[in-house]
């Protein structure tokens, strides 16, 4: 009954006649693998800046394909170059591949079994955000354009990245490393794709935003200052436990009070408190740190700017000192408005214009992020839902599940928007967000 819902869906998006080559039979022929790839791939999950034996089945796959691969990026990650038979733009494809430290619990057939460490921990292991599905979508990618180079003017670049979920502490990786390592470079690319597949969008919808589509991530880290003292006397000593929940409770009116939430969301959070030892001392420190997120540059540095000012003031207010440290995790992802604006008739031809649904900006963060600093990109979201289903869990849970019928429409629409891309007579965008 899924395959048969997924096909109804399917047909609606093609009853618009394509503009592109037509590649009913490849990507008919490829869905299986698609499939199988991504099963394998699930079952057999790696942790960030650790996926050697995924790295080593990308690579294999492409190589096949006659494609020239690039091994060992950033750790783990792998680059294949594929050149039309014509000279053109270039156009990068980005697929991540690390898992999370998450136990899976549920009874498919190709669940992962698999534990790791991670900080010092034995940990299950299982692609609980979906990455395997988007390894497994742009390989299918590669095999069908790789069959197809004479119909390709320009070259594809297919990016195949580890620790989007972060490296482990202490170590570089992901989108920011490649980045380094000049990934986007020789041949330069002039605009990258990416999707990400959502366990609460129903199979056969796409959904996007132009602009500010996913929250710039940031760690912050407070460091309170008081003296110690007997917590029968508390006038005899500065509490910095005091001192830290007055922070907090500041932290919250730059959000309510001083930020413009109508023009876009933002979020301040503190996840973490660590002071004390027993019930009878007040301390002489306090650490807190937590995470910000801002859709909008000016408001990224307006927010941070007042958080070092804030936690300052209420510290000396209460008689002790602080001190605030502000790191970048992601940047915004940020859909470049042209080139969403060109792409668009694409995806409405492949997957029909009903189910191509705008959505507002969310504040979950992606490194994808990274590459659109370099080049004009555009990032969406696609459908893993079962059609009808009531009931969906959300990535990064032990229940995460993803329907496996939506993977050719993945396939499909990165094709299609990369040959429309090249073979489009449109010059490269030059214009991308100022890096801020």
């Amino acid at each position: 009954m899924k395959k048969l819902g997924f096909l109804a869906i399917v047909l609606i998006g093609f009853s618009v006649q394509a503009q592109g080559p037509n590649l009913e039979k490849d990507y008919t022929a490829i869905e299986g693998k698609v499939i199988e790839w991504r099963r394998e791939i699930h079952q057999n999950p790696e942790l960030g800046n650790r996926e050697f034996k995924t790295a080593e089945k990308i690579a294999k796959h492409l190589k096949s394909l006659g494609i020239e691969v690039e091994t060992g990026v950033a750790h783990t990650g792998v680059v294949g170059i594929l050149k039309g038979d014509l000279p053109g733009k270039v156009v990068a494809l980005r697929a991540d591949i690390d898992a999370l430290p998450v136990t899976e619990r549920n009874d498919l057939p190709y669940k992962s079994n698999v534990t790791s460490e991670f900080m010092g921990e034995k940990v299950g292991v299982m692609h609980a955000c979906g990455h395997d599905t988007h390894t497994a979508i742009l390989m299918g990618v590669a095999e069908v354009m790789s069959k197809n180079k004479a119909k390709i003017k320009g070259t594809v670049k297919f990016i195949f990245q580890p620790a989007e979920e972060g490296p482990p502490p202490g170590e570089e990786g992901g989108a920011l490393l490649m980045v380094k390592e000049r990934v986007m470079d020789s041949p330069k690319v002039d605009a990258i794709f990416g999707l990400h597949i959502n366990s609460q969008t129903p199979v056969g919808v796409i959904r996007y935003k132009s602009g500010g589509a996913m929250a710039a991530a940031q760690t912050f880290t407070i460091n309170v200052k008081g003296k110690q003292s007997h917590g029968s006397q508390p006038w005899s000593g500065v509490d910095p436990i005091l001192i830290s929940a007055k922070i907090i409770d500041g932290l919250q009116t730059i959000i309510s009070r001083e930020t413009e939430l109508t023009n876009e969301a933002a979020v301040i959070t503190v996840g973490k408190i660590k002071s004390g030892v027993r019930s009878n001392i007040i301390p002489e420190s306090a650490e807190m740190i937590g995470t910000i997120r801002t859709l909008d540059y000016d408001m990224k540095d307006k927010l941070n700017k007042r958080m070092i000012e804030m936690v300052s003031a209420i510290a000396k207010a209460y008689g002790g000192e602080a001190t605030c440290e502000i790191n970048d995790a992601t940047d915004i992802t940020y859909n470049n408005p042209e080139l969403v604006e060109q792409m668009l008739p694409t995806m409405k031809r492949v997957a029909g214009d009903a189910n191509v649904q705008f959505q507002k900006a969310i504040t979950g963060a992606e490194d994808f992020s990274y590459f659109q600093r370099e080049a004009p990109g555009f990032f969406f979201f696609l459908g893993g839902m079962t059609p009808g289903s009531t009931e969906s869990y959300p990535h990064h849970t032990p229940d995460f599940l993803i329907d496996d019928s939506g993977l050719l429409l993945g396939v499909r629409t990165l094709t299609e928007m990369s040959l429309d891309y090249l073979n489009s007579d449109q010059k490269p965008l030059l214009d991308i967000k100022p890096k801020g």
